[in-house]
C-alpha cells in the first residue's frame, strides 16, 4: 500500500503576515492545486508542479525548524485528501495547526483543535458564487474569517456577511486590502465610518520582504 502523500509546493519558515497570529514565526506548508482562479490571486505559482512527499517526510521536515505554529496553505489545501492527516499528526505533535481555506471545500473534515482561516471570496474576486455557505455554522471561537478587499462593492459585500452570520460575536474577522489596489487608508476610513468590529490587515510579508517574494 502507497504510504500517505501530499503535493506539495513549498515549505518555509517566516514570519507569519497574516490573521490573529500575524507577526509571530511559523513554518509554512504551501500544498499545490487550487479549483479557483481569484482575479487578485498573489499565489498562482501554487496551482501546479511540486513535489510528492510522504506525510512521514514532511512531518520530519517541518519539525527542522524551531517552531510550533504551521499553517498549511495552498492554493487549496483541502483539495488534497491526505491533509487532514498531516493536521492531525501536527497536532499530535504538540504544533498549533492553522488551515487557510477558501471556504468552497467542507471544514468539517479537519480535526478538533486545529483553527480554520476562511477565506471568503468577494465580489471582485470572480469567484464569489462558489463559497461553502454551509461552514458557516460551523465555525467556532478559534476561526478565522477573511475577506480581501478590492473596492467599495467588496467591502458592502464583506459586512453583509458579516452581519448576516453575526461573525463578530463568533469568531476572530479580518478586512485586507488587495496589495497595490486598494490603499489600506480607504479600508480604514470605510471601517471607522461605519463603526466596523473586523480586524483591519496588511499583508505584513510583503511588507517586510517585497511584494513578489515567494518562500518568505
Amino acid at each position: 500500500m502507497d504510504e500517505p502523500a501530499l503535493v506539495v509546493n513549498e515549505v518555509f519558515h517566516s514570519i507569519q503576515g497574516e490573521g490573529t497570529r500575524a507577526g509571530l514565526p511559523c513554518v509554512f506548508v504551501r500544498l499545490t492545486g487550487c479549483n479557483l482562479r481569484c482575479s487578485y490571486c498573489d499565489t498562482e505559482y501554487a496551482f501546479d508542479g511540486g513535489r510528492r512527499v510522504s506525510v512521514e517526510a514532511l512531518l520530519a521536515e517541518i519539525g527542522r525548524y524551531p517552531c510550533d505554529l504551521v499553517e498549511i496553505t495552498g492554493g487549496e489545501p483541502l483539495l488534497q485528501p491526505q491533509t487532514p492527516l498531516l493536521a492531525r499528526r501536527l497536532r499530535e505533535a504538540g504544533k498549533t495547526v492553522l488551515v487557510e481555506t477558501d471556504g468552497e471545500r467542507d471544514i468539517s473534515v479537519l480535526p478538533p483543535g486545529v483553527i480554520r482561516i476562511i477565506d471568503v471570496k468577494t465580489p471582485s474576486s470572480g469567484e464569489v458564487h462558489r463559497h461553502r455557505w454551509e461552514n458557516m455554522a460551523l465555525l467556532t471561537a478559534d476561526d478565522e474569517v477573511k475577506f480581501v478587499v478590492g473596492t467599495r462593492e467588496d467591502y458592502e459585500y464583506a459586512r453583509e456577511v458579516v452581519g448576516r452570520h453575526r461573525l463578530e460575536q463568533r469568531c476572530a474577522v479580518l478586512f485586507s486590502p488587495v496589495h497595490g489596489k486598494l490603499p489600506p487608508t480607504d479600508l480604514a476610513r470605510w471601517m471607522l465610518a461605519d463603526g466596523q468590529g473586523a480586524r483591519l490587515q496588511v499583508q505584513l510579508h510583503k511588507v517586510i520582504w517585497g511584494p513578489d517574494a515567494r518562500g518568505v
